[in-house]
């Protein structure tokens, strides 16, 4: 397995995993996309990030079925933080439905949705994809 930067190639199975997973995918795009999980039979895991200077929103984790429980997501995760840092992030910010125990176990909080930095709540994830009960949370990367 490796990974690697994703590509517009990426977009179409990044489409099909999100969707059986029940995420939001109205408004992604390829530039969404941030790094995908691949080995010989294709994509295993997506991850992606929009950024707002020096904040990021965490978007559109997602591991394929047949590999979940194999500690791809937390690669992933760990592999946009550190992407994420040496491009200037400082820090990352995510809304979740369902994962909030995987993201506190890898150092990210719960906040309140007061508490969101604007750019972070004028995202159209914030603002209309994700339900209002969805929990927010953020890690520093400094």
């Amino acid at each position: 397995m490796e990974i690697r930067p994703a590509t517009a190639h990426d977009l179409p199975a990044a489409i099909d995993l999100l969707r059986s997973a029940g995420l939001p995918v109205e408004d992604l795009t390829a530039g969404h996309l941030a790094l995908a999980a691949t080995d010989e039979g294709g994509v295993l895991g997506l991850i992606g990030l929009e950024r707002f200077g020096k904040l990021g929103l965490l978007r559109s984790l997602v591991v394929a079925p047949r590999s979940r429980g194999e500690g791809i997501g937390r690669l992933l995760v760990d592999a946009l933080e550190k992407a994420a840092h040496g491009e200037g992030v400082s820090e990352l910010w995510l809304l979740t439905i369902d994962a909030d125990s995987f993201f506190a176990n890898l150092g990210y909080e719960a906040r309140d949705r007061a508490d969101a930095p604007a750019a972070i709540r004028g995202s159209r994830e914030f603002s209309s994809l994700c339900p209002g009960d969805a929990v927010l949370m953020s890690k520093s990367l400094a």
